[in-house]
């Protein structure tokens, strides 16, 4: 493996759920650069440029529903392309496999991320490469697509649209968010670990899992952030969080008047976390960064503002105008960059709440401009 400083890292399926929350994790470490393939890239004779110079190569393109002999099909033919790249380059980067707890299932997408691994492990064996095979739980995340990556973003975005979902059954399901496979990535290519690894994920039922996001979704209502103190109840509001926005923000707060004066309630919440306040001089603007797990709230309490938000691989920039004279908040959602800039003509005040406390040695806080130039 090359200098840290060049450590080059290929992923394929990039733009899937999984891919999107690896790329924005390594995006905010600062001694790898990232390549990427997507289905053009298989289709057009590009992986040979694709997977030269690779270190690593993170595996998570394929198919997981359809019709059964296209999933078959879909997902051994890309392998095959992506080792005949491999060894067109006598590459011997290290390939991790994102396979499936599936594979204990007599179904096409089980057989095809069996026969996967078989393909990736001959390989290596016949190349010097390196091989894991990482077998995950359902995967769920912000971003996700309802009826297609999870349960948990099939009933995120049906709350979120205010409708009831009705499950089928109550059966027992076990579920990890997509950044917790990505620090598990991580650890495997910079230790160069290899063989198979099981990732282990939240056991729960299909009604229990109903039930937490209801009553997320509840509260959430009332302008109170949920209990979050577990890191699946964090990932779960998170990812139900990400079907509200845009068009849910910004939200007004009632304001409270009296011969003696005004006031209103910021943040509701049994998590603690951490809250200060900022001023900032007109024509100034604060943040160019996001988040992959931070909840984090902007309010405005005096003067006038924007608030910009871009997601981290998209080109849209969504903007926010608010204003002390009518609190309201925007909660930021996950792997969106965002900023804001004192628009009006006096001091800015802002408060900004987060649910956790504020750890140098974790500050899940990384540098992205909003608007490129």
């Amino acid at each position: 493996m090359k200098n840290r400083k060049n450590l080059i890292i290929g992923i394929t399926g990039a733009s899937g759920l999984l891919g999107t929350h690896i790329r924005a994790y390594i995006h905010g470490l600062n001694d790898i650069e990232i390549k990427t393939a997507d289905r053009q890239t298989f289709n057009n004779g590009e992986l040979s440029a694709f997977v030269k110079d690779c270190d690593v190569i993170l595996h998570l393109a394929g198919m997981n529903r359809g019709e059964s002999t296209l999933v078959t099909h879909t997902n051994l033919d890309v392998t095959r392309r992506l080792i005949t790249a491999l060894e067109k380059n006598d590459s011997k980067a290290h390939v991790i496999f994102s396979s499936s707890t599936h594979i204990e299932r007599d179904t096409a997408y089980g057989r095809s991320k069996r026969d996967v691994a078989v393909l990736f492990s001959n390989w290596a064996g016949r190349s010097g490469g390196k091989f894991s095979n990482v077998i995950l739980p359902g995967v769920f995340g912000e971003g996700g697509k309802p009826y297609y990556n999870s349960v948990v973003s099939t009933f995120c975005s049906q709350m979120a649209a205010g409708e009831i979902p009705i499950p089928a059954d109550d059966a027992a399901i076990e579920q990890v968010h997509a950044q917790t496979v990505a620090r598990v990535f991580e650890t495997l290519f910079r230790d160069g670990a290899e063989g198979e690894v099981r990732v282990q994920g939240q056991h729960m039922t299909v009604y229990g899992l109903l039930n937490t996001i209801s009553n997320m979704r509840e509260l959430y209502i009332q302008h109170i952030i949920p209990d979050l103190r577990e890191d699946i109840r964090r990932d779960l509001f998170n990812t139900y969080r990400s079907y509200l926005y845009p068009q849910h923000y910004p939200v007004p707060l009632t304001l409270h008047s009296d011969s003696r004066g005004s006031l209103f309630e910021a943040v509701k919440s049994s998590n603690g976390g951490q809250s200060f306040i900022s001023t900032t001089h007109p024509g100034i603007t604060r943040g160019n960064h996001y988040h992959t797990r931070k909840i984090e709230r902007f309010i405005v309490t005096g003067g006038r503002a924007e608030i910009k938000l871009r997601h981290l691989f998209g080109k849209d920039v969504q903007t926010f105008q608010v204003t002390g004279e009518q609190p309201c908040y925007v909660d930021i959602p996950t792997l969106y960059t965002h900023n804001i800039t004192n628009t009006g003509d006096n001091i800015l005040t802002t408060l900004f709440w987060t649910h956790e406390l504020f750890d140098p040695a974790q500050p899940d806080t990384v540098a992205e401009p909003v608007e490129r130039t």
